[in-house]
């Protein structure tokens, strides 16, 4: 969604749209549609860049990524 790159759904961190804002779904049991981003914050700045998370979900307008940025940041400290 993000960097348009194909990878293995293993590979990717599904997304889902809760309330206002954009979540992660690491279990990948979340009701709801979903959208699938590497869990990289490059591919989540270009996704939000390129309006992808509306589209993506048929909503109306963007909703709030601070918790998946977190999420996000945390997990790259971590493979770092």
């Amino acid at each position: 969604m993000g960097c348009r790159e194909r990878a293995a759904k293993t590979d990717l961190l599904r997304i889902v749209a809760a309330g206002d804002e954009y979540v992660p779904d690491d279990r990948g049991t979340l009701p709801g549609r979903g959208a699938y981003l590497h869990p990289a914050t490059v591919c989540l700045d270009l996704a939000v860049r390129r309006r992808a998370f509306p589209r993506a979900f048929r909503g109306g307008g963007p909703l709030d990524t601070a918790a998946l940025r977190g999420h996000m940041e945390k997990a790259e400290r971590q493979v770092l």
